[in-house]
């Protein structure tokens, strides 16, 4: 598949670059919405549908500690696998599914 579909925040970036992507977009997305559900917070943000493009795409995944205080290292870790810009080291879902 290659055409670009999804909400800005959750689409992941390979689909953003035009790249052929498979089912870790749908890893992506969930991992976008394990963050907000942990933080409250959206990783990526912009003020216009674009500038959240660009983030997404930076992929510059944080971690605030006044926000993630509460958060288990072992939450962060599979946050940080899931949302994952490099699509070979994004978990599968199984690999989700064990965690």
């Amino acid at each position: 598949m290659t055409r670009i579909v999804g909400t800005p925040y959750y689409v992941a970036p390979e689909v953003l670059s035009g790249r052929e992507y498979n089912e870790k977009v749908d890893i992506w997305s969930a991992g976008v919405i394990l963050y907000i559900m942990l933080s409250g917070v959206l990783p990526f943000y912009g003020e216009t549908a674009s500038e959240t493009f660009q983030a997404v795409l930076r992929a510059n995944l944080r971690f605030p500690p006044r926000i993630f205080r509460s958060v288990s290292s072992e939450a962060k870790d599979l946050l940080r696998k899931m949302i994952c810009k490099d699509v070979s080291r994004r978990l599968s879902v199984e690999q989700v599914l064990r965690n």
